[in-house]
């Protein structure tokens, strides 16, 4: 057996022996001790009784012991009663809990010292932030929620620090958000006269409401819900089953609107496609649908012979003839409504009926059509885009945040109404918005969950609502029967089939009617028709 091992039975040994005496000794070390509290307690009392009483003090305490002896028992008694009072007073008092520390000072310092490296200057002759400084002098106020995260926070800041360069303040912005907890999103407010910064931690928006009629008025659609400061607006919305009021978000489309187009990014899994569905439910209302979803993943199935939309095109040369057709129409219009206003007569009604061209990812046939060298789908936009808002045609383009490359100048510089979706850098919702984001995005988000800006105004948070895929059978059956009820009419594939109605007549516009052929670039009939 090697030295080591012997060394380490030894070392077990001598544990377990020393834990042995240590459970044995243990009641005669609380005896002890307690006797000796009990001297302790008797040499006090003797030396705090004056001179002139010990004299009586003694005389009293040898007759109590005298009493004891002559008792029956005495003796064997009072040496249990003193056993019992050493034991009991020799026990170890319970070592007081220490108070819990303060989650202000915790956090709070923590973050001083992590802000110090970027708002510290070596030639300062009285800085603001010091290795060795404290975070009362330059936090005016702070608020923690229940569960000890930062709420809200006002800081100070040097005068020297570069407030004003987006990159400056991207690094305190990153700090404070790392310190205070990247699950939630916050505000930056930078008052740059006053040198102060307030943070606030934003409510999460809701997830659960579903695809339903909204209170809008014609033109208007409704992207998602904000939070309650971002408008002044509030409509009636259906929530967990009951009544409630949300803010949305509204973009107004027409002839009279600023922004007649859309142009909507994000990443894969984060909502675009849904965002495209709620649009779509409720252009139907007014107008009239061409859908081109240049992905091919099947997400727009559900608009398939609606009456109201005119084609879903997933091949290139399907979405070229419906694209080059849409540009026609675009100059029909044009040319109808300058003769109505020319002849002062009022504009045929096939003509002041809305038209939605909804692009779903429309650059991956732009890749495909350069590959077999095809115009782009994209250059026969122009048109619906340059002309649209008086021809009341308006285009909606969705698509990757990573391929904004890829999108045309035409598209990014006519779409201007944007909406971004998903996680993203700084940079990248910069580039998408046109102007920084006051908010740092949280590290996980909801699908649906993303900033929206409406022409020139602020940026704002978005919450898209819940409009899923009727045909998706992993999607929830309450969110699936909500979409399916907006539907323009009943779909075989989706919902039992009507029961046969004998002894009627067919009525106009009902599935039984066969369908109206319509070649590219005619004139359409009053009731849209499918484009084939």
């Amino acid at each position: 057996m090697s030295l080591n091992r012997h060394l380490t039975r030894g070392r077990d040994l001598a544990r377990t022996a020393g834990d042995h005496a240590n459970d044995m000794f243990a009641p005669l070390a609380l005896i002890g001790r307690g006797l000796r509290r009990h001297a302790d307690w008797a040499r006090s009392r003797w030396q705090a009784t004056p001179k002139d009483r010990r004299g009586p003090t003694l005389l009293l305490t040898a007759a109590a012991l005298v009493g004891i002896v002559l008792l029956p028992h005495g003796p064997l008694l009072a040496v249990v009663a003193l056993v019992a009072s050493a034991a009991w007073v020799g026990r170890q008092p319970k070592a007081a809990t220490a108070p819990e520390p303060d989650v202000a000072d915790l956090k709070l310092t923590a973050l001083y010292a992590a802000l110090t490296p970027y708002l510290a200057s070596p030639e300062d002759v009285c800085p603001l932030y010091s290795p060795d400084g404290s975070y009362k002098n330059v936090f005016a106020g702070w608020e923690f929620d229940g569960d000890g995260r930062l709420c809200a926070l006002e800081l100070g800041y040097p005068a020297y620090f570069t407030d004003t360069e987006p990159a400056a303040r991207a690094r305190v912005e990153q700090v404070v958000q790392g310190k205070a907890g990247r699950a939630r999103e916050y505000r930056f407010d930078w008052d740059e006269e006053c040198n102060k910064l307030r943070v606030t931690a934003l409510a999460p928006l809701p997830v659960d409401l579903p695809a339903q009629s909204w209170v809008t008025a014609p033109g208007e659609i409704v992207l998602g819900f904000t939070d309650a400061l971002a408008t002044q607006r509030m409509i009636p919305v259906s929530q967990d089953g009951g009544p409630s009021h949300q803010p949305p978000v509204i973009w107004r489309t027409g002839p009279r609107s600023s922004e007649p187009h859309l142009l909507a990014l994000g990443a894969a899994g984060s909502g675009t496609s849904t965002l495209l569905r709620t649009i779509a439910l409720q252009a139907l209302v007014h107008g009239d649908l061409l859908v081109v979803d240049g992905a091919g993943t099947g997400e727009h199935a559900c608009l398939v012979n609606r009456p109201g939309v005119h084609t879903v095109e997933t091949s290139l040369h399907g979405a070229l003839a419906a694209l080059d057709w849409a540009a026609q129409e675009t100059e029909r219009r044009i040319a109808a409504l300058n003769t109505a206003r020319h002849n002062g007569t009022p504009a045929p009604a096939d003509v002041t009926r809305p038209l939605w061209l909804l692009l779903d990812h429309p650059t991956e046939l732009s890749e495909l059509a350069q590959a077999e060298g095809r115009p782009d789908p994209q250059d026969l936009l122009e048109t619906p885009l340059r002309h649209g808002r008086a021809a009341r045609v308006t285009v909606v383009v969705v698509d990757a945040i990573e391929a904004v490359d890829r999108i045309s100048a035409t598209v990014r510089a006519t779409t201007r109404a944007r909406v971004v979706l998903g996680c993203a850098a700084q940079d990248d919702l910069r580039c998408a918005l046109g102007v920084p984001l006051d908010i740092a995005p949280a590290a996980l988000t909801p699908p649906g969950r993303g900033y929206a800006r409406i022409g020139t105004t602020a940026p704002i948070r978005v919450q898209v609502p819940a409009t899923v895929d009727p045909l998706d059978d992993e999607a929830p059956a309450r969110l699936r029967d909500a979409v399916i009820s907006l539907l323009p009419h009943r779909d075989t594939r989706t919902e039992a089939a009507a029961p046969p109605m004998p002894q009627a007549a067919p009525e106009v516009g009902r599935e039984s009617e066969p369908p109206v052929r319509v070649e590219l670039g005619k004139e359409r009939r009053a009731r849209p028709a499918p484009l084939l």
